[in-house]
């Protein structure tokens, strides 16, 4: 038979309500009672009745988050922050991904409504089409990215301010014929690639350079072979320009491979940025220059904002920005 809470209880010496705040967390429980708790959570190999306790409180004790996609570093560092912390706080996650599509949002709201998740974080490619447009019958939600619904707790970094100082970095090492890599399609445009698009413009005309739209190379998708594939061929039809902005790390291993297929010296003919900091970018070769912000505090703020939006559905909604900075190393250099 399952182990339970009074079971541990009587192997720990302690009160059924002690265990329950040990398995629950956000109540103080002394450190010596808490290993107590612990070491007979372990030696009854003690599962929490999930069914129990939503029956008890309302809730299901999970979360739900999405992501538009989960292979790329940037996405699996992100996500792996959000499962141990949300652990530390009594929850477990739900991962999905929704490809950017307005319909996978949905799918996840009606689960929450449903009660099988306590809430959602949602990170929308855009407002249009998303069920963040309107903020009836939404249920607890936190949004991460750069979809802005004045209706809803968001964290999120400025990606327009950090793009304007990547430019600004780059022209003072000298560069003025700036790539930029990942601008939206005709179709298609996300929030992130129109807001940096719109840093690097502010950038260079802050500098008093005349930008040039042949710089501009767009892609479908945000993955290092899509990045090697387009930058290639517009590589094909260009000449090199002095350095490269790309729009995410994963996007500038892609650049990277191509220089290098090339036999062009990076930073010494090319200077080469990127964005987000993804572990495998001080290990590229040359090491990555990139913009950086802290995934864990990313994280925290999100669960903070969707922890108080749980238990106060009629908080007014706040927007957390993360820091960044720019992260200078071995694939940037004066000209």
């Amino acid at each position: 038979m399952r182990a339970t809470v009074r079971d541990v209880a009587a192997l720990a010496g302690v009160s059924p309500k002690t265990v329950s705040n040990v398995v629950n967390g956000g109540v103080v429980v002394r450190p010596e009672t808490r290993s107590r708790v612990e070491h007979a959570l372990a030696q009854l190999d003690y599962v929490p009745n999930l069914s129990a306790r939503g029956l008890r409180n309302g809730r299901s004790g999970a979360i739900a988050l999405t992501l538009p996609e989960m292979a790329s570093a940037y996405s699996a560092e992100l996500a792996q922050w959000f499962v141990e912390l949300a652990r530390e706080r009594g929850w477990t996650v739900q991962l999905d991904q929704t490809g950017s599509d307005p319909a996978r949002e949905q799918e996840l709201v009606s689960r929450a409504r449903a009660h099988l998740v306590d809430g959602l974080v949602l990170n929308p490619t855009s407002l249009s089409g998303s069920v963040l447009a309107s903020a009836e019958g939404l249920p607890p939600t936190v949004v991460i990215g750069e979809v802005e619904p004045e209706h809803v707790d968001q964290v999120h970094v400025d990606s327009r301010a950090a793009a304007e100082q990547v430019t600004a970095h780059l022209v003072s090492l000298g560069h003025r014929r700036i790539a930029i890599v990942g601008a939206a399609l005709a179709e298609g445009a996300t929030a992130t690639s129109e807001l940096r698009e719109a840093g690097y413009a502010a950038g260079l005309a802050a500098a008093g350079i005349e930008r040039d739209p042949s710089l501009r190379v767009p892609l479908p998708a945000w993955t290092t072979r899509a990045a090697a594939t387009g930058f290639a061929a517009w590589l094909d039809a260009h000449p090199l320009p002095d350095a490269v902005f790309a729009f995410t790390d994963s996007i500038a291993f892609g650049v990277l491979h191509v220089l290098a297929s090339r036999g062009v010296r990076v930073p010494e003919q090319v200077s080469v940025i990127g964005f987000d900091d993804v572990d495998g970018a001080a290990y590229a070769i040359p090491a990555l220059s990139t913009v950086s912000f802290d995934r864990r505090a990313f994280a925290t703020a999100a669960l903070d904002l969707l922890t108080r939006r749980i238990e106060d559905r009629e908080a007014l909604p706040e927007t957390v920005v993360i820091p960044h900075r720019i992260v200078s190393r071995a694939s940037t250099a004066r000209r």
